[in-house]
């Protein structure tokens, strides 16, 4: 089996880590060739790739690749995987395509629960332009018959990007706003539900990628100063925080988002099913 992955950012390449031995060969796209020597130097076959035109060498890799995942985000031009490689898709007609979105397609649901079945509704500029992604990958599923699944992420974190680096750099808050909630999930339960879905028969189908347990931002903060025996941060009013205009639009929604699919079609049963769990381990084991 070979892997092509368009974007190895965070979540992407805790997939490979984790995959490498499953494949024969894994490709991957960078903007960066310093990025690409990195690459190379992993096992893993590099090509450039900044969105704005067709990047060498990916069709003769697509035509071979019986796994692709795609984890760059769409801009106000559209998905730029499908911009620039549609047609080269399209003649590989790889056994499977992965892509990575995100659950703010959800919009705001003042803190009920969602599933796969909730009509989405986007708030956000880059809601909307992930839901035109969405649809334009399950096109391509309809027009060809190859297998799309959209995995919707929550808020990711783990090693290098969580509550204790945050302390670490001095920039823990505690932000409340009354029945705020987030779902999160751990880097390495995103790998391991890639690793569920190219075990199983493919089908296209849009999985929540999440944990179990949505929960207040500030109660995650305040754990993580208890694991590191330091005192929380005090809480900050939401509505007179001084906040970036992007920040400020992550409270606007707010939700719970259920996993139950991944876990029932699946079987996936999640390493990290809540942020206690994670972050004890990450505190365990290292959280750089």
């Amino acid at each position: 089996m070979r892997l092509f992955v368009f974007g190895l950012g965070f979540s992407a390449s805790a997939f490979v880590r984790e995959a490498k031995d499953r494949f024969d060969w894994i490709g991957a796209t960078t903007r960066s060739p310093e990025k690409a020597e990195a690459m190379r130097a992993q096992g893993i076959t590099p090509f450039l790739f900044d969105g704005t035109k067709k990047g060498d060498g990916i069709a003769d890799a697509l035509a071979r690749a019986t796994h692709v995942l795609v984890s760059i985000a769409p801009d106000t031009e559209g998905d730029p995987v499908l911009l620039h490689h549609r047609d080269d898709l399209e003649a590989a007609r790889p056994g499977w395509i992965g892509y990575l979105s995100t659950v703010g397609v959800y919009g705001n649901h003042d803190g009920a629960w969602v599933d796969e079945d909730t009509p989405v509704m986007p708030v956000s500029k880059r809601s909307h332009q992930r839901v035109a992604a969405e649809n334009a990958w399950l096109m391509l599923s309809r027009k060809t018959g190859i297998p799309v699944q959209i995995f919707r992420l929550s808020g990711i974190y783990g090693p290098g990007r969580n509550a204790f680096v945050n302390f670490e750099k001095g920039k823990a808050r505690r932000l409340v706003k009354p029945g705020q909630v987030f779902n999160r999930i751990h880097v390495d339960d995103i790998a391991g539900a890639l690793m569920a879905a190219v075990s199983r028969e493919p089908s296209t189908r849009i999985f929540n990628v999440t944990d179990d347990e949505p929960a207040p931002p500030q109660d995650v903060v305040a754990h993580a100063a208890e694991l590191l025996g330091v005192t929380p941060p005090p809480e900050q009013d939401f509505e007179t925080a001084d906040l970036s205009p992007m920040a400020r639009s992550f409270y606007g929604e707010n939700k719970r988002v259920s996993n139950e699919r991944v876990k029932e079609e699946l079987g996936y049963r999640f390493r990290f099913p809540d942020y206690r769990a994670a972050l004890a381990a990450l505190h365990r084991d290292g959280w750089h």
